[in-house]
């Protein structure tokens, strides 16, 4: 990626590199713009789970430190750049909001059902995560909490990761639940609006269930938007299966409304843009 991109950018000479998230990619397209001085601009910076055995952390961490720019969807990212210093460096650091919500409003009348049939009322899960899925006794867990809410709560609704069902089989897992094939954005809008609570080891999911006011139970130990947690949208249950059931239970059809405007109300991208245009012009 380095190799290409570089040539890309020598060859149209942007004014700026703009990287999204903590995927290689983001990394990538900072280091091959910083490397031949070219400004990035960091959008979703500041994020910090804590957790270095993740690689989206090294990737966040890498990637603001080379960023000219540090778009921030929360006060929380903001405060996380300040504590590692970055108020004493010359860069600039920005609270704009969350591009997520804005993509989700803007699509949301678009969202169109999966193919099958799937029950009325139901709970999405989604499963993928590598501390989840490589660790036998944490994937067997999970799986036995789904199974149980699916048997006596209500049935669960589970696109499976094509990675995730490799090691299902691998380890021999029995799952005793509504399983679909991946799904692309618009069919999981839809899952999202339609579905009673949000099971998910995700990271944008957990914003997405916010989004369209459904209660989330997150099994991980840590989370970047703590901000869900502070206002008890989202509860962290790790992989236990008895927690995991028992938040289940609790939150189940509860309604979560956006009163605290966290990420900016769906005006997140216009802000950076006009930012953009200010700096450029």
């Amino acid at each position: 990626m380095l190799v290409e991109i570089e040539q890309a950018l020598v060859s149209c000479q942007p004014d700026l590199v703009l990287v999204y998230g903590d995927t290689n990619s983001t990394l990538a397209g900072a280091l091959a713009a910083a490397k031949l001085h070219i400004p990035v601009a960091h959008v979703e910076a500041g994020l910090r789970s804590f957790n270095m055995h993740m690689p989206e952390e090294i990737n966040r961490i890498l990637t603001d430190q080379i960023s000219d720019l540090l778009f921030c969807p929360t006060d929380a990212a903001v405060d996380n750049l300040y504590n590692e210093g970055f108020a004493n460096k010359s860069v600039q650091v920005l609270q704009v909001g969350d591009v997520m919500q804005d993509s989700a409003q803007l699509f949301a009348n678009q969202a169109s059902a999966p193919a099958g049939v799937l029950p009325k009322q139901f709970i999405l899960a989604t499963l993928h995560r590598a501390e989840n899925t490589d660790n036998p006794e944490c994937l067997a867990s999970i799986v036995a909490a789904l199974n149980k809410l699916h048997a006596t709560l209500a049935p669960v609704v589970l696109p499976l990761h094509p990675r995730t069902r490799k090691l299902i089989a691998q380890q021999g897992v029995k799952l005793n639940i509504h399983l679909i094939d991946p799904v692309g954005y618009f069919e999981m809008v839809w899952l999202l609006e339609n579905c009673e609570l949000v099971l998910t080891d995700s990271g944008g999911v957990q914003k997405e269930a916010f989004f369209f006011g459904k209660a989330c139970v997150t099994m991980r130990d840590q989370t970047e938007w703590v901000e869900l947690i502070n206002i008890g949208a989202n509860e962290l249950v790790g992989a236990d299966q008895h927690k995991i059931i028992d938040a289940a239970t609790r939150n189940i059809g509860r309604k979560i409304q956006d009163t605290h405007q966290l990420y900016g109300g769906g005006h997140a991208a216009q802000r950076i843009v006009d930012i953009l245009v200010e700096r450029t012009v």
